[in-house]
């Protein structure tokens, strides 16, 4: 436990994956009445980033954009949230940077995300070799990095390299059906990332489908904590959370909020809980601070400009009657 949390401490993560560019509607808008639509950053590494650099810590993204004025929007709202840019690499050709197009509203929400060509999954081995790893406490990384090569390959080779660090690995499994070439290598290849990283995070359908239904992702979860990993949090949406860790087991509950939207929830959990974390905060206090980050990023448009800085947050646990019960 201590190497992994002696890691979070530093609160200056180097984060693996991609930036996209997020289209969303107005309040309760859907897409064929829009007349008008927002832009804001949006990709799951890319949101961490910013959601970290929001609440006070401090991270570099690794990845590749399209050299293209789409690309120079993400490095320019990346800058914006004080997010390091000295690894993201524009990539010329017909690669494209993701595009995410929502609706902000919950019943019968619809989220389009066009991945074809995508830019990201052409970062590769020489991208992560050039990272300084020892200026980092840990890496953070999500699946999504893990879909195609030669992102894939580089991905596991940034694993290799920041363990050599001494960085401690913290994995989102943000398990995207659209990005695979098939379920069956998905599962291959997110196991073999969760098996070689120290803390993982994913809800109960992504570890079931890890462990081959969803009726034995928990017990994939507690494997994994058993097993390999120091942390591991069995994330089940409006029911809370499940924390492995140390041979105990962590139940938080919610902070029940009237949703807009139900995007975002995911990255700024992982935001708010390590940097409870490297602020000294004890596991359970880290987790409902992630829980936290959540309801404030789905209770307001967007992803990355939806989430919480630091008086934001404050003022939303201090307002709020607080969590449910586990």
């Amino acid at each position: 436990m201590s190497a992994l949390i002696d890691g979070i401490a530093k609160n200056n993560f180097v984060v693996v994956g991609r930036a996209g560019i997020d289209f969303f509607t107005d309040a309760g808008v859907a897409v064929e009445d829009a007349e008008t639509v927002t832009v804001g950053l949006g990709g799951s590494s890319a949101n961490i980033a910013a959601g970290i650099c929001k609440l006070g810590g401090q991270a570099s993204l690794v990845t590749r954009v399209s050299g293209d004025s789409v690309g120079s929007y993400c490095v320019g709202q990346l800058k914006r949230y004080g997010v390091g840019t000295e690894y993201v690499t524009p990539v010329g050709g017909e690669y494209r940077n993701s595009l995410a197009f929502y609706e902000s509203r919950v019943a019968g929400h619809r989220n389009v995300i066009y991945r074809n060509g995508a830019a990201d999954f052409q970062m590769d081995a020489d991208d992560v070799a050039a990272v300084d790893y020892g200026k980092f406490g840990a890496l953070i990384t999500a699946g999504t990095v893990f879909a195609a090569e030669p992102s894939r390959s580089a991905t596991f080779d940034a694993f290799a390299r920041a363990k050599a660090a001494g960085l401690p690995i913290i994995f989102d499994v943000d398990y995207r059906p659209y990005s695979w070439p098939s379920p069956q290598v998905a599962e291959d290849v997110l196991s073999r990332a969760a098996a070689q990283s120290d803390m993982i995070v994913g809800n109960d359908e992504e570890f079931g489908f890890m462990a081959g239904g969803i009726d034995k992702g928990l017990a994939k979860a507690r494997a994994l904590a058993a097993d390999t990993a120091t942390i591991v949090v069995y994330k089940m949406g409006e029911k809370g959370a499940v924390t492995f860790a140390g041979g105990e087991e962590i139940h938080t509950g919610i902070w029940p909020v009237e949703a807009l939207k139900p995007t975002g929830a995911g990255d700024s959990f992982m935001a708010g809980m390590v940097t409870g974390l490297a602020e000294g905060q004890d596991l359970r206090a880290a987790i409902l601070r992630g829980s936290a980050c959540a309801s404030v990023t789905v209770s307001r448009p967007g992803c990355a400009p939806a989430m919480a800085d630091t008086p934001t947050l404050n003022t939303f646990m201090a307002e709020h009657p607080g969590p449910t019960d586990a």
